[in-house]
């Protein structure tokens, strides 16, 4: 199936590394130039040659931090040199964490939400007046499950998902008679180098079974009983940037494994 992909130039915050790096694989698979940013340097020059031998595609990396409108600058200002603009952003830089409300500092609470929201807000602004010019676009927010079904030991993330949420919607309302669409999509449990992080922390006190941890939330939590691996959530994710989903708008797509215990 042609997903009406090729060509198209598409951004992924966060992509050197899991569902970023999965989903900018898909796009150069595609036949779409891809734009991927991080921090770190050196997963973004190993991600290139990944992305690379998906497709024969151009691929441009860019060190930056999302959580900083400098860095969005640095983004924006790249993007535009190279491609004269973007097709699809895809805001997918995030992290888990781990604090109770009662002791998390303020710091704490505004690192994340300029990570998780202004980093998306930042990104729209910056990149919707180039998809205008290009005739219509796409931009697709990675949230979570924790949006609407909050773990218990993370509440910054639930909450700043959350808002990511309601931030997918009415980015959509606002952008759509520009032919921009905007969904967000909400994943259960995926096996990523921050969910094995996380894992390792919380079973530090108690023998370091990390993966048994893994192994038994998924169990407990996802009637699939297993954790979704980055390709799996990549294809749902470059689908519904494609023209093929070209009347889906505004609204958040659960893919978790039938873990949502509401309807």
């Amino acid at each position: 199936m042609d997903l009406g992909l090729r060509d198209k130039v598409a951004v992924i915050s966060g992509g050197s590394i899991g569902i970023g790096l999965a989903v900018a694989k898909g796009f150069a698979a595609e036949g779409a130039n891809v734009v991927i940013t991080a921090r770190n340097t050196e997963r973004l020059e190993a991600a290139r040659e990944e992305i690379a031998s998906a497709g024969k595609v151009k691929v441009l990396t860019v060190a930056s931090d999302v959580a900083t409108a400098e860095g969005v600058d640095a983004i924006v200002a790249a993007v535009e040199k190279e491609f004269g603009g973007a097709d699809i952003l895809l805001n997918n830089a995030g992290s888990g964490s781990n604090e109770t409300i009662m002791e998390a500092p303020d710091e704490k609470w505004q690192a994340y939400w300029d990570l998780h929201v202004m980093a998306a807000v930042r990104l729209a602004r910056g990149l919707v007046p180039s998809m205008k010019k290009r005739g219509g676009g796409v931009i697709l927010n990675n949230a979570s499950i924790c949006a609407s079904q909050p773990l218990w030991y993370e509440p910054i993330y639930n909450v700043t998902k959350a808002a990511l949420v309601m931030l997918s919607k009415t980015m959509s309302t606002e952008f759509v008679k520009d032919n921009i669409r905007v969904n967000a999509v909400n994943c259960g449990f995926v096996l990523t180098p921050d969910w094995i992080k996380t894992a390792k922390q919380l079973t530090a006190d108690s023998g370091g079974d990390w993966q048994g941890y893994i192994d038994n939330l998924a169990k407990e939590n996802a009637p699939i009983g297993r954790f979704a691996s980055p390709e799996e959530v990549a294809n749902f994710f470059v689908f519904l940037c494609s023209d093929r989903a070209s009347y889906s708008v505004g609204s958040t797509y659960f893919i978790d494994g039938g873990m949502l215990k509401t309807v």
